[in-house]
């Protein structure tokens, strides 16, 4: 199955895709969509549903996972991310997926073994799992690729239940 992960935000938006076979994680394509600095906020949400949707229909992914909202110090900056999840879930939900979310904790323990990992030991065991070279650049695309691994691990505990 191929799975979606997504790093959302405004100005750049990680992105990760993974084949999963319940044992084997192999990379398809990561990268990130990058929003026009300075566009006025719906300009930069219009740039980034037309994107995704471009990604969507090349891949067509089966899963999709996007991770949670946390911030804890500029509400502003939140705001704007959170509007920006919200047209990624939206751009999902028109594509029958139903994305799954989890927080970085969540992600750190399912791909590291360690809730409390630093953010390059998961970049680093993110390439590991997927027999890359390099570490995904940029960190949005790695934080993509590790949630996309981290609901990969998901849907494997759940098969097993």
């Amino acid at each position: 199955m191929t799975i979606l992960g997504i790093d959302p935000g405004y100005g750049i938006i990680g992105y990760g895709l993974v084949k999963y076979d319940g044992r084997q994680f192999t990379p398809v394509q990561f990268g990130a969509i990058r929003t026009e600095i300075g566009a006025p906020m719906p300009q930069r949400l219009c740039e980034l549903y037309n994107d995704l949707n471009t990604l969507l229909e090349t891949f067509h992914p089966e899963e999709a996972a996007v991770e949670e909202l946390f911030f804890n110090q500029n509400i502003t900056t939140g705001i704007q991310v959170a509007q920006a999840r919200g047209v990624i879930l939206l751009a999902l939900a028109q594509r029958g997926l139903r994305p799954a979310s989890y927080t970085p904790s969540q992600v750190k323990m399912s791909v590291v073994g360690y809730g409390k990992a630093e953010k390059r030991q998961v970049m680093e065991m993110t390439r590991t799992l997927l027999g890359l070279k390099k570490v995904p650049h940029p960190d949005d695309a790695a934080d993509a690729l590790a949630l996309a691994i981290c609901h990969g691990h998901s849907l494997r505990a759940d098969a097993l239940r």
